[in-house]
């Protein structure tokens, strides 16, 4: 999330209550923090086709590598795809994934091409932020306008899908005001360096999970941005919903912090397309009735933030990170069919 000047804009000085910079890791993790950013700044030099090209091979030895994670990612996206076919939503090739395991497969090895493109899309900095504002497409850019043009406390909920370096970006090209979001806190204290400064490289300012309710009602109340990735419940306590026509749980913050605010609730998304370009898409949910019991009122947030999820995550289901996790108690991890996968995709089938 990133300041009125957006990707090329002087960082936001951090806020009273920002917590402070981790404490120095260890040896190891130094050294290791000084390769990826050595990795970074090679990344930064190369064209993003190439770029794309290596973060395939990664994902591909990856795939590979790791058949449990496979085999997750496999039940999540077939259950998907035989949503989307029964639906009559979502890219043909998806839908046909629902009864082809040959196509299912071939999902399940694109996606962990797109989680390592979403890796090095981060690392890239101020070259990936050039490449995305040169090369996105807005779907219906007249909604992005409207819902920029008040100005004001707003929140922005986006699931774990296509790239998240690139919704940050794109956001910033047309939000009027700063964006405080928060940030999960990872063991290494040196990786967690690197992961806040690409987040806030654009502007951004972040605050960990423990202080995030009091600083992002803090950020409303100046009439100012919140963003939350809101598609899986880490914390638990979230509300019940239907999302891709099975039980799931989502967290309440988009929901409590836009109805206690009175701020407008936008969901947004941002996912690669053929040619290393992107396309991104806004939604604006609409309040419940004020006469409804409060929490009446986050319940029917909710479940329209999930029907927008579903929305956003139908033309490539492949790049919703999500599906690597458990996301519904009726579906659990599917082996690999006996029949032979498909072979690796030519680039032209790659989105």
């Amino acid at each position: 999330m990133t300041n009125p000047g957006g990707p090329g804009a002087t960082p936001a000085q951090p806020a009273r209550g920002t917590p402070a910079q981790p404490a120095r890791g260890t040896l190891l993790q130094r050294a290791r923090a000084e390769l990826v950013v050595g990795l970074g700044s090679i990344l930064a030099h190369l064209p993003a086709s190439v770029v794309g090209g290596l973060s395939d091979a990664v994902g591909e030895a990856w795939y590979r590598l790791a058949p449990g994670r496979a085999s997750v990612a496999r039940g999540n996206l077939a259950h998907v795809a035989e949503w989307l076919a029964a639906e009559g939503r979502g890219s043909a090739r998806a839908r046909a994934a629902a009864a082809d395991p040959k196509i299912l497969e071939r999902l399940v090895r694109v996606a962990f091409h797109h989680s390592v493109r979403t890796y090095a899309e981060s690392l890239r900095g101020a070259a990936e932020a050039r490449h995305v504002r040169d090369h996105v497409v807005i779907d219906s850019p007249e909604v992005f306008d409207a819902a920029f043009a008040a100005g004001g406390p707003v929140v922005f909920a986006t699931p774990h899908f296509g790239s998240m370096t690139a919704v940050i970006i794109v956001l910033g090209m047309h939000t009027k005001v700063p964006v405080t979001a928060p940030m999960e806190t990872i063991g290494d204290p040196e990786l967690q360096r690197i992961l806040r400064r690409a987040r806030e490289s654009g502007g951004a300012r972040t605050v960990d999970l423990a202080e995030a309710r009091r600083e992002l009602r803090a950020a409303l109340a100046r009439g100012e941005g919140v963003g939350l990735v809101a598609d899986r419940d880490f914390a638990g306590g979230g509300v019940p919903v239907t999302l891709f026509g099975l039980p799931a749980s989502l967290p309440i913050g988009p929901a409590y912090l836009a109805l206690d605010a009175g701020a407008p609730l936008h969901v947004a998304a941002v996912w690669r397309s053929p040619g290393d370009s992107f396309r991104g898409r806004l939604l604006t949910l609409s309040h419940p009735p004020s006469d409804l019991p409060r929490r009446t009122r986050i319940e029917v947030l909710l479940r329209a933030e999930a029907a927008a999820f579903e929305d956003l995550v139908a033309p490539a289901p492949e790049q919703w990170w999500t599906v690597f996790f458990p996301i519904w108690d009726a579906v659990g991890p599917r082996p690999r069919s006996p029949r032979r996968a498909a072979p690796r995709p030519a680039p032209e089938e790659r989105t």
